[in-house]
C-alpha cells in the first residue's frame, strides 16, 4: 500500500532533490553553528586567562584585537542555522492571524525581501574583504590581519542567502499547494504548541530515560 504525505502526494512525487539539498545545507549550518559556539567558549577561556594574567601583571597580548576579530565568528556563523529553525525575532501579530495560502504568500514576500537585503550585504562584505586583503589591513595592537574575519562575514551571509533561497522555494511550493506538507520552512506555532514543545525539550531526556527503564 502506497503511503502519501499530508498533502496526498506520493513519495515518488516529493521534491527529493530539494529535500536532499536541505539536508546537506543543514549539515553545513550545524557545523557553522558549532564553530560559533566553540568560538564563544574559546573567548570565555581567553577572558579568564586575561583576568588571571592581570593579577600577575601578565595580560594576554592583543586580547582586545583577538576579541574584536572573533566577534565576526560568533555573531555571523550561526545566522543561517537560526534562520532554518525560525529562531530570529519575528513579529507575528499579523501573521499569527493568517493561515493557508495567504500566510504562505506573506511569508514568501518577507523572505524575498530579506534575501534581497542579504544579497546586498554579501556584495558589500566581499568588497570590504577584498579591500582589507589588498591593503594589508590589520589591528592596532598585535597587527592581526582583518581579512579573515571579513571573509567569515561573507561566507556566513552567503550561507544564509542559500537558506533563504531554499525557503523561497518552500513557500512557493506551499502557495501553489497549501495542503502540502511544509518542508524546510519555519511553521508558526500557537502559544500552547510552543509551550508544549518547550516542555518536551526540557523534560524529553528524562522521559527517554524513564522509557528506557
Amino acid at each position: 500500500m502506497m503511503t502519501t504525505d499530508p498533502g496526498g502526494r506520493s513519495p515518488s512525487e516529493r521534491p527529493v532533490t530539494y529535500i536532499r539539498f536541505d539536508g546537506w545545507l543543514g549539515h553545513v549550518e550545524n557545523a557553522f553553528n558549532m564553530f560559533a559556539a566553540f568560538s564563544i567558549l574559546a573567548l570565555m577561556l581567553l577572558a579568564v586567562a586575561q583576568v588571571v594574567g592581570r593579577i600577575f601583571n601578565a595580560p594576554v597580548p592583543g586580547f582586545i584585537d583577538i576579541t574584536e576579530q572573533a566577534m565576526a565568528i560568533f555573531a555571523f556563523a550561526g545566522v543561517a542555522y537560526c534562520q532554518r529553525v525560525g529562531g530570529h525575532i519575528r513579529m507575528e501579530i499579523v501573521l499569527g492571524k493568517l493561515s493557508g495560502r495567504t500566510l504562505y504568500i506573506f511569508e514568501m514576500i518577507g523572505v524575498i525581501l530579506i534575501a534581497f537585503t542579504v544579497a546586498l550585504l554579501v556584495w558589500g562584505s566581499w568588497y570590504h574583504f577584498e579591500r582589507a586583503l589588498n591593503i594589508g589591513d590589520s589591528t592596532m595592537d598585535i597587527r592581526l590581519p582583518t581579512w579573515p574575519s571579513k571573509l567569515m562575514v561573507t561566507i556566513a551571509l552567503s550561507l544564509l542567502f542559500l537558506r533563504l533561497l531554499m525557503q523561497i522555494y518552500g513557500y512557493a511550493r506551499l502557495v501553489a499547494h497549501p495542503d502540502r506538507e511544509p518542508i524546510a520552512v519555519p511553521v508558526i506555532e500557537g502559544v500552547e504548541e510552543h509551550a508544549k514543545h518547550e516542555i518536551e525539550e526540557a523534560f524529553g531526556e528524562e522521559d527517554d530515560k524513564g522509557g528506557a527503564k
